[in-house]
């Protein structure tokens, strides 16, 4: 007969003695407990454009409060100017990728390079009902002229740090599918 450590047996029982103690409240999701805080700045302001709003029987927890609420909506502007440090214009080496779902899109930045790509393969992006990310500009009239370039598609300015960190990306403008990475 084998036996099993103390710990092993205990720690499910623990558990579902908790759960009965506390009436369900561990597995209810609505009631979150902060288990570590690191601090930093509020991300409030960028759900308020969400227009969310707390349950009533719940009020906001002191950390997600706004430190002075207003009325204002957040607009794309707001959002901008837009800077990826880990992104420059260039060439960046085809390769394949295996995202199965992914829906196409690219990135680009404004500058002579991306603006020259747009133009060239503005017919196959909308044919692939790709999604523009511009991850490099610096005011809302040059993401207009960016726009200006490909009337239809959707182009949006957002940091690609991010992205360039998982896909291994160093440079655009690329096109970025399920299958692959190519300029």
């Amino acid at each position: 007969m084998k036996l099993h450590s103390p710990l092993r047996i205990a720690a499910p029982s623990l558990f579902g003695l908790l759960c009965l103690a506390t009436g369900g409240a561990l597995a209810d999701a609505t009631s979150l407990i902060v288990v570590e805080d690191r601090g930093g700045v509020s991300a409030w302001p960028y759900y308020q454009s969400l227009n969310l709003r707390p349950r009533q029987d719940q009020p906001l927890a002191p950390s997600l409060a706004a430190p002075h609420p207003s009325q204002q909506r957040f607009s794309e502007t707001d959002m901008l100017p837009v800077r990826s440090g880990r992104l420059s214009p260039g060439e960046e080496p085809r390769r394949v990728i295996q995202a199965p779902g992914l829906r196409p899109m690219f990135l680009i930045g404004d500058d002579d390079r991306s603006r020259q790509w747009l133009r060239e393969r503005a017919v196959i992006l909308g044919e692939l009902n790709a999604v523009g990310l511009v991850v490099n500009v610096a005011s809302a009239d040059a993401l207009a002229t960016l726009r200006g370039l490909v009337p239809g598609l959707t182009l949006s300015p957002v940091s690609g740090d991010d992205l360039a960190e998982r896909l291994g990306l160093r440079h655009y403008p690329v096109l970025v599918t399920a299958t692959g990475i190519e300029q």
